[in-house]
């Protein structure tokens, strides 16, 4: 079983969209949505680029989550640590 993690751009509105679309893809298991930070992990065996092609398909921006989308994500939700030492 294989782990994808996505960056999809949405609102609320969005969420009940991403998941009718992701329920048509064959191989996928479980949805997880962290809307706060715009993260989506997919778990099962469907192809990684049939899914982005799909949400892309529907209309959301999405793209494979990346380190880069980690950092944006902390500061987002304000708790940022170095060291044991907290910012913001």
């Amino acid at each position: 079983m294989e782990t994808i993690e996505l960056k999809v751009d949405m609102v609320a509105l969005h969420e009940k969209r991403l998941r009718k679309c992701l329920s048509k893809v064959k191989g996928i298991d479980k949805v997880e949505v962290e809307a706060s930070i715009q993260k989506v992990v997919i778990t099962g065996y469907a192809n990684r680029n049939k899914i982005l092609k799909a949400l892309r398909r529907v209309g959301l921006r999405a793209e494979f989550w990346s380190a880069h989308n980690e950092i944006l994500s902390t500061y987002a939700t304000g708790s940022l640590m170095f060291n044991n030492y907290s910012f913001f």
